[in-house]
């Protein structure tokens, strides 16, 4: 998924809505526009009219039904991108970025922080060089990453999501750190600062 079509897809889907709005891009597509580009078939999204109430939604759902058939590229949407897993993504509105805006469509990324925590959820190998790629082009902290990965496994609702979570975060520490952060990173200081922000006991 090139910048260029995402770019292609949000211009007509801002064309097919017809109204003002806003879009929160995640996914491998934010990945994409923040400069780390691999093959991606699809676009990821949250998407709200405004000034419009709850139905709205028929409004969304064929514009984005007609966007898809004009680029042959799918998308999935929702209106709130949160409920897509089961670790929080915290406040992401709030920490977004502006991209674009496109007509009436404003274009936001979520901070790559945020982003990267359904990448960790999930954690497949594309979605560890998406996280590694992205923090090293946009030089996030890792105080930051680790201070936000542990409010966002303590803010999050109890499942055995919560437990592999963790896993997957102290495993990128200590396998990845150095590769992002500089021989300089200590992967055990990180881990105790995510540990210290998600409240775990390990003692």
């Amino acid at each position: 998924m090139t910048p260029r079509r995402i770019e292609r897809y949000l211009e007509i889907l801002a064309k097919e809505l017809g109204r003002p709005a806003r879009a929160y891009l995640t996914g491998a597509a934010a990945a994409a526009l923040w400069g780390r580009v691999r093959p991606s078939v699809d676009i990821d999204l949250g998407l709200e009219l405004r000034g419009v109430g709850p139905g709205s939604w028929e409004t969304i759902q064929h514009a984005v039904d007609r966007t898809t058939r004009l680029t042959g590229i799918p998308a999935s949407v929702a209106a709130d991108i949160d409920r897509w897993g089961m670790i929080t993504l915290l406040d992401y509105r709030r920490s977004s970025r502006l991209f674009r805006r496109f007509g009436k469509l404003e274009v936001r990324l979520l901070h790559p922080v945020n982003w990267s925590i359904g990448k960790l959820t999930r954690c497949l190998d594309p979605d560890i060089f998406d996280v590694m790629a992205v923090f090293r082009h946009q030089a996030v902290p890792w105080t930051q990453a680790a201070r936000t990965w542990g409010v966002a496994l303590r803010a999050s609702p109890a499942s055995t999501s919560q437990f592999q979570f963790r896993r997957n975060v102290e495993a990128f520490f200590a396998t990845r750190g150095r590769v992002v952060w500089g021989k300089a990173f200590d992967a055990e200081i990180a881990i105790h600062k995510f540990q210290k922000a998600a409240e775990i006991r390990t003692h």
